[in-house]
């Protein structure tokens, strides 16, 4: 088992090398305002660990030159991101450096034995490849509810068969290591605030567009979860009186009317109507229509296409507009697969929102596109279960 610190003193000192590298011993005691003496005491232990080692002489300060520390380049972390239609694997070091990458298509209806499955092979697959020995934990993103820290989805909309499975004890016990769950765009907003558009962010919003739809919400640099786990699963808000049935039992969700799902289902009804041309011929050349469709659509100057956009940038930024009212954050950021439909659905939720929230609340309020794209997830996982292991045993 990988060593764990001793005290809040280590894990400050962990944390600071994972986010900011190599550190000389004066630096970081400029940091985190410990005396010399006192650090020098934690940083031994540490050594003695194994989690830090040595890394020559730091850069003159005047007089005698300090000694650079940084985590041991052994280590690493597997961040998996479980998506609806796909799985994200990625192996870390322990500054979550991404190592090494991989993607599979996977329908996660498919129950969480055989999502596991193929998890477990594409993760011996960069172990083969000379990423890591073994690891020393596992951080993994699921697309709906957790209950945290138990690792535990409950009643997730469009995960049939995953209620109550105990997703960490499970993969902790097939992979060997330490293993911690939660809601995917929780890690998404994770993985932007450490490597994305979010890293001077303190108070910010993610939402995540993809086959559903959620929200991570970061609050004084930490992710809030809420009571129970379930915070920010803004896509069960309704948005049209008496409208689409969702998955959830509901009627008219923001999810049943603007997701990859259902541009899917209007984007056909757009092509079989005769409405979209642009939409019909895609519709007869591959037989079926994705959200990249629709975008292609749209580029080439569809009217339907772009209309479908626009009114999904609305119904989002009309739910946005309710959360930056409520919550003031210092920025927004849109990701998920459905942002590959780019500025002109970034444009209709930036009017939506600026029109409809105060301008104390969106005077100064950036509403941007995630920077990571799909690793954003796998740097949040490893986030994650870098938390978990630079923490007291």
């Amino acid at each position: 088992m990988t060593a764990r610190p001793a005290n809040a003193h280590q894990v400050r000192l962990l944390r600071l090398l994972r986010d900011g590298g190599p550190s000389s011993r004066a630096q970081m005691g400029d940091l985190i305002g410990l005396s010399r003496s006192k650090l020098a005491v934690e940083v031994d232990r540490l050594l003695e660990t194994g989690l830090v080692v040595s890394d020559g002489l730091a850069a003159s300060r005047g007089g005698r030159r300090s000694h650079n520390v940084r985590l041991a380049p052994s280590l690493r972390f597997l961040g998996v991101d479980i998506g609806a239609t796909s799985v994200d694997v990625a192996v870390t070091s322990a500054e979550l450096e991404v190592l090494g990458h991989l993607n599979h298509p996977m329908d996660v209806r498919e129950g969480p034995v055989a999502v596991f499955e193929r998890i477990l092979e594409m993760a011996a697959k960069l172990q083969a490849a000379g990423l890591a020995e073994g690891f020393d934990g596992a951080g993994i993103g699921v697309p709906g509810p957790v209950r945290y820290p138990e690792g535990v989805p409950v009643a997730p909309p469009i995960m049939p068969g995953w209620d109550g499975f105990p997703v960490r004890e499970a993969l902790s016990q097939e992979l060997g290591c330490p293993v911690m769950v939660d809601n995917d765009v929780n890690l998404m907003a994770m993985g932007e605030q450490h490597a994305g558009v979010a890293r001077s962010a303190a108070d910010f919003l993610c939402v995540k567009i993809g086959t559903g739809i959620g929200c991570g919400i970061v609050v004084g640099g930490e992710v809030y979860r809420g009571a129970t786990g379930s915070a920010g699963d803004i896509g069960h808000i309704q948005v049209v009186d008496g409208g689409r049935p969702c998955a959830c039992g509901n009627t008219g969700c923001l999810e049943a009317h603007f997701s990859g799902a259902a541009l899917v289902l209007d984007a056909k009804e757009a092509a079989t109507s005769g409405r979209s041309p642009a939409l019909a011929a895609r519709l007869e050349a591959a037989g079926r229509l994705s959200a990249a469709d629709v975008a292609v659509a749209a580029s080439a100057g569809d009217a339907t296409a772009l209309e479908l956009i626009r009114e999904g940038g609305n119904r989002v930024g009309q739910v946005i507009a309710g959360l930056v009212s409520f919550f003031n954050p210092g920025l927004v950021v849109i990701g998920g697969g459905v942002t590959g439909l780019g500025h002109t659905l970034l444009a209709s939720i930036r009017s939506q929102v600026y029109r409809q929230s105060l301008p104390l609340a969106t005077g100064n309020l950036p509403i941007v596109l995630g920077e990571l794209g799909p690793t954003a997830g796998v740097i949040g996982a490893a986030r994650l279960i870098s938390d978990h292991v630079f923490s007291p045993a």
